[in-house]
Formats: structure tokens, sequence, C-alpha cells
């Protein structure tokens, strides 16, 4: 479940049962639920239960969206002592229960409540209601860009004073350490200082502006290769060293990848798990087809087939791209780093 929608009369019910249907349409897994009284409408309905309260602490962790039909009020009240910063709550919608209007309540931007308004007001022919400063008045939100672009985003405080002097018809600048693709949006102009900015860099320490957004686009892909055996602590202590040189932050890997002969190598998968993150094995012909100057070995070569795991492994998940980082190693394991070639798109 990573969505949950939440109804409290036969008419809201009527309308979580479709609402599903468009959120499941969207990638979500919804579950509906509403109170024992309209619990037999349909077998996809379930019972609110124990209660309100303690299915929306542990929905507030749990899930992406939670989207309560009736009086705003009953929302406010249920998810109130579980909110906690806007990096990390969950979309929270409300839509009274003639499904009239629909109102983003929590986690806008970073969340996507309010695109995601926009989209079930259409669905249900319905009203979005939508009050954040920058989508009123048309203008650029920093927030909801990046995490529509699955980009890091570091100092909220500055963000807020970004889009403030949007609002307030103040320019603000940019700086990208990526090639930009079309237009800038009104009120963004190319800068290499000023006073506040946004800065796109995969780099922890860019601040180029008094009052820096920094913006930092998940599009890094490591190559792992390791013996029998390998303990995952050994895995971790070699990719925080080598991301911690290169001066970047683990948050911004996409994804691991590795020859096949590993698909089941406990230390690696553990890795990943911990991590949260996709691994993907190729096999050596794979590997063998990807075009570069990589670091060989010949030992390599002879063991499973392909002169070199982590470097081929890492650009050929990044689709081609860059190695920041050549095949370096420690205790059994080697890493690679790669990055996916990359432009800011303002358009999309």
């Amino acid at each position: 479940m990573n969505a949950i929608v939440l109804s409290f009369t036969r008419n809201g019910a009527g309308i979580s049962l479709k609402l599903k249907k468009y959120l499941d349409s969207r990638g979500f897994t919804t579950e509906v639920f509403t109170t024992g009284r309209y619990r037999d409408m349909d077998p996809i309905l379930q019972e609110i239960n124990p209660s309100l309260q303690a299915l929306c602490e542990k929905a507030f962790s749990a899930c992406r969206l939670m989207v309560f039909i009736g009086a705003a009020g009953i929302a406010i009240r249920s998810i109130a002592p579980y909110i906690r910063s806007k990096m990390t709550d969950p979309a929270v919608i409300s839509i009274d229960e003639q499904g009239t209007f629909v109102v983003p309540l929590l986690s806008g931007h970073i969340g996507g409540a309010n695109g995601l308004a926009a989209g079930i007001a259409s669905f249900l022919h319905a009203v979005p209601v939508i009050t954040t400063a920058t989508d009123v008045n048309d203008l650029f939100a920093v927030d909801e860009w990046a995490a529509r672009h699955d980009m890091a985003i570091s100092n909220m405080k500055a963000a807020k004073q970004f889009s403030s002097c949007l609002v307030d018809h103040q320019k603000v600048g940019v700086k990208s350490d990526f090639p930009i693709r079309g237009t800038l949006p009104e009120g963004l102009i190319p800068a290499e200082e000023g006073s506040v900015g946004m800065a796109v860099s995969l780099y922890k320490s860019v601040q180029p502006f008094e009052e820096t957004v920094l913006l930092r686009p998940r599009i890094l892909h490591l190559g792992i290769g390791c013996r029998r055996g390998t303990a995952t602590e050994w895995i971790e202590e070699l990719v925080i060293q080598e991301l911690d040189r290169l001066n970047i932050l683990p948050d911004l890997v996409k994804g691991i990848a590795s020859i096949d002969v590993k698909k089941e190598e406990e230390g690696l998968l553990a890795y990943a798990e911990k991590n949260n993150l996709p691994i993907r094995f190729y096999t050596a012909g794979e590997l063998n087809a990807v075009k570069g100057n990589f670091t060989p070995s010949a030992f390599v070569a002879k063991t499973v087939g392909v002169d070199n795991v982590c470097e081929r492994a890492a650009v050929l998940d990044s689709g081609g791209g860059k190695l920041l980082l050549r095949k370096t190693g420690r205790n059994g394991v080697t890493l690679a780093v790669a990055v996916e070639d990359f432009t800011l798109d303002f358009t999309e």
C-alpha cells in the first residue's frame, strides 16, 4: 500500500471506489477504507479499524498519498500529530463528500499533492483548490520542479526565499553544472553569483549565491564487483569513502550494477536492500559490448569472461554515461561510479 483513501459517508465511499481505479492507473497501490456502516457496499472497501487515528499513524509513514473524503477538519486533526517535514511527509488531499472540490493540504510541491489534486479533480470533474503562492501566480516552483525531476534539494530556508523573490517580481539566479535546454522560466536568469539563486550540481559544497537552493540530480550508478562472501559492511565502507572523496552524498545514487554471476551474492544484495536501491545484473556478453576505455584485468577476464566488471557495469547501467570514478578496490570489493548524461529542461 502506498496510497490510502478514507471516507466517512455512503457517497464518499462511492467516490473512493472510483478514485481507486484512477490512482491505480497512475501507478499507486491503493487501499480504500470507510466506516463499518458502509463496508458492505463493495468487497474492496475495508473498515477503518481499530481507529481512524491508528490507521492514519500507520499510513502517514507507509504511504506516498493520503486522501480524505469528507470535512477537511477531519483530515487535519487526523494527521496533525505526525507532521514532521515537507521533505518527508506524504501528499495529503481532502475532497468534500460530494466530490466538488479537491484540496491539497500537505506536501503540495515535494510530495506532489498539487499535481495529484489537479489530476484527481479532472478525473472527478471537480474543482482543484490550489493555494501555494507560486502556483496561483503561475510561477516556477523550485521544490516541485526538483521533486518531479528526482533531485535532492538542500536548504529549504533558501527555497522559501527563492519563491518569495519570484512572488515579489524579483529576479533570481540559476547556475548549473549541466547544459540547459530551452528558455528559463519567468524570473530566472543565468548568474554566477548574487543574493538568491539555485545551483544544480552533484557536489555538496556548491554555494554560488548568498542564499543558495542546491539541487542535486540522482543520476549516479555504482558498478560493484566483489569476492564471494564479501560482507555488506565492506561494500558500504568503500562506497562511502569514495563518494566522500568525490564530494558527493550517497543519496544521489540511482542504482547498482554487477555481473550476473554475483546475483546471489548476499552481501551485495543486502547492501542494495539496506539502501533501497535497485540492483541489475548483466551478462559477460552485455558487459563486453560496452564501448569505452576500461581498466583491464587478465585475472577477471579468465574468471568471469570480461576484463572489467565494475567500470563496464556502471557505464552500462547509466545508459552510456561518463565514469566519475574508475576502478578502485578494498577488502575484496571493486567500485566504479558513472553519471548519466543530464540536461536541465524547464519545459517538462
